[in-house]
């Protein structure tokens, strides 16, 4: 799987009157929308048949390797998307995949973005305790 760009920030804002006052409302864009359900795609055959107890502490270990388009192989990627952007829509489709009870049991994580042939998102869960 090609990993996607599009992160969590990547909202649209619906502005509107209410009773006289202006509104606001931030809705997922088509591409954030597009984002998750590739996630989902990738991450449901991989779902387990329990989640991680709810109070047991979970260290997520996760590698994003992006295609390398003329870069050296297995060199950092330092541009964007940043990986605290990337996560978040991770991990929310691992909470609606039910692979833990909420990501607040998520304790520790290990994060990291690459330059890489293959390309994919490589997962780990260890559960602590």
């Amino acid at each position: 799987m090609k990993p996607p760009t599009t992160t969590h920030n990547a909202k649209e804002l619906h502005a509107y009157m209410k009773g006289g006052k202006p509104c606001a409302v931030l809705h997922d864009s088509a591409e954030l929308k597009a984002a998750r359900a590739k996630l989902h795609a990738y991450l449901a055959p991989h779902a387990p048949d329990q989640p991680v107890p709810a109070g047991k502490p979970v260290r997520l270990v996760v590698k994003w390797c992006f295609a390398p388009e003329g870069r050296p192989d297995g060199s950092w990627r330092t541009s964007k998307p940043d990986t605290d952007n990337l996560e978040k829509a991770l991990k929310d489709e691992m909470t609606r995949l039910h692979f833990w009870h909420d990501d607040a049991q998520v304790c520790s994580e290990i994060v990291e973005k690459f330059w890489s042939d293959p390309c994919g998102v490589f997962v780990r869960v260890e559960v602590w305790g």
